[in-house]
């Protein structure tokens, strides 16, 4: 018989479940937002939006884990909508 999940296990799978609509994840301990960004790796939930959530938190693992596996926020260049009738 498995054991019974901790109550951390299912915080952080309910947190996966919602990760995309999360707007703050300042106040999690570093351990736990080092778990939550694995999880999120694993379960192929990264997305420019969520890579932001976990930068913006200034956890020095998270921020070496995205450099150590090279993972770059993408750039789209911003085009002017209007041309000006100086041209």
């Amino acid at each position: 018989m498995r054991p019974a999940p901790t109550l951390l296990a299912l915080t952080l799978d309910a947190a996966l479940l919602r990760i995309a609509t999360l707007r703050d994840l300042s106040r999690l301990p570093d351990h736990i937002l080092v778990d939550l960004f694995r999880r999120t790796l694993s379960a192929g939930k990264l997305t420019e939006r969520v890579l932001k959530l976990f930068l913006a938190t200034d956890c020095e693992e998270i921020i070496l884990l995205v450099q150590l596996l090279n993972i770059k926020q993408p750039l789209i260049p911003v085009l002017p909508t209007r041309c000006s009738e100086k041209f």
